[in-house]
C-alpha cells in the first residue's frame, strides 16, 4: 500500500521554504505531514497532501520543482521497541530504508511513519504478511483528516 509523496526542491536561503507553504496554502491544499533535510545550498520538503496531483500541479505552476515519491506509510506500536520490532523484519528481507519521518498524529495507540525504500513494492511485499499495519491513503486521510 504505497503513497505519493512530493518532494519539493527548494534554496537554502532565509524565505525560500515558505515559498511552497504559500502556494498550497493558497490554493487550500493543507500539508499533513512533512520533514525537511538540507545541505549547504539546497534543501528537500518532502510532504503528503491529501491530493498530490493538485499539489504537484499548483507548485509546478508557481515554478517549483517538485517529484513524486513512491512511500509506505507505516503504523508502529507506539511502544519501546515497536519501531525496533519493525527494522528488524525489514532488515530480515534485506531491505535498505534511505528515510523515514512521522506523522505528529497518532493513530489509537499507534504512531504513524512514512518511510521511503529502496525498493517499496519488495517492502510492501515483506511486511504484508507481517501484520506490520501498513495505511492505505485512503486510511491516512480518514483517520488523520487534513
Amino acid at each position: 500500500m504505497k503513497i505519493h509523496q512530493l518532494s519539493v526542491f527548494v534554496e537554502n536561503k532565509p524565505g525560500h521554504l515558505a515559498v511552497p507553504c504559500r502556494v498550497l496554502a493558497d490554493a487550500g491544499i493543507n500539508m499533513l505531514t512533512l520533514s525537511v533535510a538540507d545541505t549547504s545550498q539546497f534543501g528537500i520538503l518532502r510532504l503528503i497532501v491529501r491530493d498530490w496531483e493538485k499539489g504537484k500541479q499548483i507548485l509546478e505552476k508557481a515554478g517549483i520543482v517538485v517529484k513524486v515519491t513512491e512511500v509506505v506509510a507505516i503504523e508502529v506500536p507506539d511502544k519501546p521497541g515497536g519501531l525496533a520490532d519493525l527494522l528488524t523484519t525489514i532488515d530480515e528481507a534485506k531491505i535498505n530504508v534511505e528515510y523515514m519521518y512521522a506523522f505528529t498524529e497518532r493513530i489509537d495507540d499507534k504512531a504513524v511513519l512514512i518511510f521511503r525504500f529502496e525498493d517499496p513494492d519488495a517492502a510492501v511485499k515483506a511486511l504484508a504478511g507481517q501484520d506490520a499495519g501498513m495505511l492505505s491513503k485512503a486510511e491516512i486521510f480518514q483517520q488523520l483528516g487534513d
